[in-house]
């Protein structure tokens, strides 16, 4: 399928490129040929990236995050993993003073936020380098609204999150022939 018609239907699911994102950006990783091959499922993978090439740090789409979980090495990153989280609802900004700290060989890990007005604290558990998905289940929660969930695609050591409706998951899961799991069963 015709990588320019993969892209109209995940938006018409309100997956979008982000504006200053081209094709060219995605084939630039990952070859047209190969997308076109098998579609949707490594364009959502790719939605989830970087892009691999100057100028750094831009996100192909916001509404998706290809998250490896075998990432946990120091102070910061689950500051980082958080603002992700809150980058797929729509909403930046959901939670404020995000501070975390993680001692690995002390085996001490905790996280903090404010969500509406409210101090959180997370004891956090040490798995290595793995994140603690219970605690980071936990903060999904916190952040859901208008409906929507976060859902995921397994990828191995990763996972494609995405943030969307019941109906938007199923529609995904029908294009790539693999269905999306809700990361917080209800």
């Amino acid at each position: 399928m015709k990588l320019e018609t993969q892209l109209a239907k995940l938006a018409e699911l309100g997956l979008i490129l982000n504006p200053d994102i081209t094709i060219e950006d995605i084939i630039y990783a990952v070859e047209r040929h190969d997308l076109e091959e098998k579609p949707f499922e490594l364009l959502l993978f790719s939605f989830g990236n970087e892009v691999e090439r100057e100028p750094w740090g831009r996100r192909i789409c916001n509404r998706v995050w290809n998250f490896d979980t075998e990432c946990i090495v120091s102070t910061g990153d689950y500051v980082k993993i958080v603002q992700n989280l809150c980058l797929l609802t729509g909403l930046p900004d959901a939670l404020t003073d995000i501070v975390d700290y993680i001692d690995l060989a002390a085996g001490e890990c905790w996280l903090e936020y404010t969500i509406r007005g409210k101090r959180q604290h997370w004891t956090v558990d040490i798995n290595d380098d793995w994140a603690d998905m219970l605690t980071l289940s936990y903060v999904m929660e916190e952040l859901q609204h208008d409906g929507c969930q976060f859902y995921a695609l397994d990828n191995g050591q990763a996972m494609i999150l995405v943030y969307c409706t019941p109906a938007i998951a199923s529609k995904l899961g029908d294009l790539c022939d693999e269905d999306l799991e809700p990361v917080i069963p209800a």
